[in-house]
């Protein structure tokens, strides 16, 4: 009998706690970015997806295991909304409504402070490296590049499954479109 995980892929990872690091990491999140002017629910997404992804590409683990989907703006976790909406509710954040321009940023504003504790010095190190790699750049500029191969195989509100991380956005050669279009007519795609 095969092992049943071979071939499975993953579309979310069991975690450890992971629904509140989830959440956890939203107001880490929020707490350091606050002074970003280009901090909204866009970069918050995508601070979330490229840390876990990136987590998981180094770790074999992700940070949170939320899964991911495929919108318009980019890939976003599935719970980001019943998670934003408990921690306003719990009163660890609101939710602060900001016009730019002809468009109204969704700015989480922490109220507390992370609790750091259920996260490893490499995890937070990882959410670190993206907050500052993403930081000061407009939403626009931070969807377009979430808009990569792996966002490109899905069809819109699709999981993300985790294994996706093995996608490469490397330029296809034109031997590989050959190779392809050979195999195509012989085997009739």
């Amino acid at each position: 009998m095969s092992n049943p995980h071979d071939a499975r892929l993953l579309f979310s990872f069991p975690v450890d706690q992971g629904a509140r690091k989830l959440k956890e990491l939203i107001v880490y999140i929020s707490d350091r970015c606050a002074d970003d002017n280009s901090f909204g629910a866009i970069m918050l997404n995508k601070i979330l997806y490229h840390s876990d992804f990136r987590a998981f590409e180094r770790t074999a683990r992700p940070i949170t295991g939320t899964q991911y989907f495929k919108l318009p703006q980019g890939p976003a976790p599935k719970a980001l909304l019943p998670v934003r909406r408990e921690l306003i509710d719990e009163g660890a954040i609101t939710l602060q409504q900001v016009p730019i321009g002809d468009y109204t940023q969704d700015r989480t504003i922490a109220h507390r402070k992370a609790a750091l504790s259920l996260f490893s010095d490499d995890e937070i190190a990882i959410v670190d490296e993206v907050i500052e790699e993403l930081r000061g750049m407009p939403a626009v500029e931070i969807s377009e590049a979430s808009h990569d191969v792996r966002w490109r195989a899905l069809q819109m509100r699709d999981t993300m499954p985790y294994s996706y991380v093995a996608l490469s956005n490397k330029a296809v050669t034109a031997n590989e479109i050959t190779r392809t279009e050979e195999l195509k007519e012989k085997y009739n795609w």
